[in-house]
């Protein structure tokens, strides 16, 4: 089947490059080429002020300080960089973590890291909605907790976290907040002064940017966050992050978010009928359908279904003109069961019915129906073909 008759509902995992940043970054391929850390001649000169303009707009957008926004290679180097760079500068002082057990691998991972190095992780459960409840945060805490780290909203169900409470509860206990922001940022406003964030990490491709570039907001006063720096060689970014910047990248960063921050309340809109429309007419169709995450604090993009007594993964693979996915393509690999699906109380066989469709700007109304259409005769078809269904049937 050609690409461009698949109908694209994984934008949680990544998003198409808008033309519009395209035609931004282009310039920086060929005739704007130069290093934004050589000072000394006008191409050095161009890509520095390139590169602090798209500072200013990531700033912004965040209602942070231009130098308290750190550029990386994407969301997982500065959770890294966070989780890492924090709790390394509070060796012999402080050693315990608190997270929620449906976080992306990318902070799963580096917290069992950290309790290989003498750390103590606590890992909050979630309600059958995916949520974390601020009090569970609170009483978590301990005097040796250095760092709390919960997503924004969850990359798998789309729920999104009651950040502002979590906040002000790190803020009263003197503990550094961490969120992921990967699926949020663009999406949602945020406001990291009134949530009260510490470190929030982002990528521009979840956001019709470029893969490759992302950003770290750093808080500089109170408190003033001191990370020890996980890659060396230059001192780039204030000492925070070493490295050539890609100018190109950054542009292309800087041009998907005001085109989001634009575009914002009206896209959200848009895509929250599509995902309803897309719900309400799966579930009419299949009753037993289960409909994983909140259906009120959830993104605007986000669809997670458990189909009983159907392989997902068979069920993708049968949707010839659809593109989605079982779980986070950062652990879609595995042949395990979503960790988050799991986590909403789901046993391993449910867990394993569950396909993710996440919309975006460029889906129409007319691919959403078609896609209804091939969603509900292919599982119409598996649940006649399957062993369950003929024992029915006898």
């Amino acid at each position: 089947m050609a690409m461009d008759s698949l109908i694209y509902l994984d934008n949680n995992a990544t998003t198409p490059l808008d033309p519009r940043v395209l035609e931004v970054m282009l310039p920086y391929y060929k005739d704007r080429f130069g290093n934004a850390a050589s000072i000394h001649h006008r191409y050095g000169h161009e890509a520095k002020i390139t590169v602090e303009n798209s500072r200013k707009i990531l700033a912004n957008e965040l209602n942070a300080k231009i130098r308290e926004i750190v550029f990386t290679s994407g969301a997982t180097e500065s959770i890294n960089l966070a989780i890492k760079g924090v709790c390394e500068n509070e060796v012999g002082k402080k050693n315990h973590i608190i997270t929620q057990s449906t976080e992306h691998k990318a902070v799963l991972d580096v917290c069992e890291s950290m309790e290989k190095r003498g750390f103590e992780v606590t890992y909050l459960p979630v309600n059958s909605e995916g949520g974390v409840e601020p009090n569970q945060v609170k009483e978590a805490m301990r005097d040796e907790t250095v760092l709390v780290a919960i997503m924004h909203a969850n990359n798998e169900i789309g729920t999104i976290q009651p950040i502002k409470e979590i906040g002000e509860i790190c803020r009263e206990n003197s503990v550094y907040f961490l969120v992921d922001a990967a699926q949020s940022f663009g999406k949602l406003s945020i406001d990291v002064k009134e949530l009260n964030i510490d470190l929030l990490a982002a990528s521009a491709h979840k956001i019709y940017g470029p893969k490759g570039i992302g950003l770290l907001y750093v808080n500089q006063k109170n408190p003033r966050i001191k990370l020890k720096s996980q890659i060396e060689g230059g001192g780039h970014e204030r000492g925070f992050r070493s490295g050539t910047l890609p100018v190109a990248l950054i542009a292309g960063f800087g041009e998907a978010v005001k085109i989001a921050s634009i575009n914002r309340e009206k896209e959200n809109e848009y895509l929250s009928h599509l995902r309803d429309k897309m719900i309400n007419e799966i579930t009419a169709n299949h009753f037993d359908t289960i409909v994983n995450g909140s259906r009120v604090n959830r993104l605007s993009n986000n669809i997670n279904l458990c189909f009983p007594g159907i392989d997902a993964e068979t069920l993708i693979m049968k949707m010839k003109g659809v593109a989605c996915s079982t779980s986070s393509a950062c652990s879609s690999a595995n042949l395990e069961p979503s960790h988050v699906i799991k986590a909403l109380g789901h046993n391993n066989e449910l867990a394993h019915s569950a396909v993710r469709f996440s919309l975006g700007r460029f889906n129409t109304e007319d691919e959403i129906d078609r896609a209804i259409t091939e969603i509900n005769k292919t599982v119409s078809l598996m649940k006649e073909n399957s062993p369950r269904q003929r024992l029915l049937n006898v």
